[in-house]
């Protein structure tokens, strides 16, 4: 095992998610520890790490990502998480979410959308947004 890449992608993991993501893999690893390393050292140790983009664009890409795929709840929901806490604002979020509609069609965009309220309600955000 790389400790540099599991390292790396535990910091990363945090700065991104806090402490709900890093109890996440803890549980995933009491029964498949391999596939646990693996979403460390990956997606969050490789890509997340890149200089490329930033940690509010990445989850812009990752909750679109997610809407778009449609059944990909409990994913979205930590994603949705994770965006408000690397500074997404809730406005931000249910625009992307949104422009899944036009991409995914309107039920991937629907249950994205579901989504959001269910975190919103969790952090005390009030719907509806003001739109502009």
């Amino acid at each position: 095992m790389s400790t540099d890449r599991y390292e790396r992608g535990a910091a990363m993991l945090a700065a991104i998610d806090g402490p709900a993501g890093l109890a996440v893999v803890d549980g995933l690893a009491k029964s498949f520890p391999d596939f646990a390393r693996y979403i460390v050292e990956f997606p969050f140790g490789d890509i997340y790490a890149r200089k490329g983009l930033g940690l509010r664009e990445r989850e812009i890409a990752t909750v679109a990502a997610l809407s778009a795929l449609g059944k990909a709840t409990p994913q979205l929901r930590v994603h949705v998480h994770a965006a408000l806490h690397v500074g997404c604002t809730p406005s931000e979020i249910v625009e992307v979410v949104m422009q899944m509609a036009v991409y995914a069609g309107f039920p991937a965009a629907l249950n994205g959308l579901a989504v959001v309220r269910e975190v919103f309600v969790e952090k005390d955000i009030s719907l509806p947004l003001v739109s502009d």
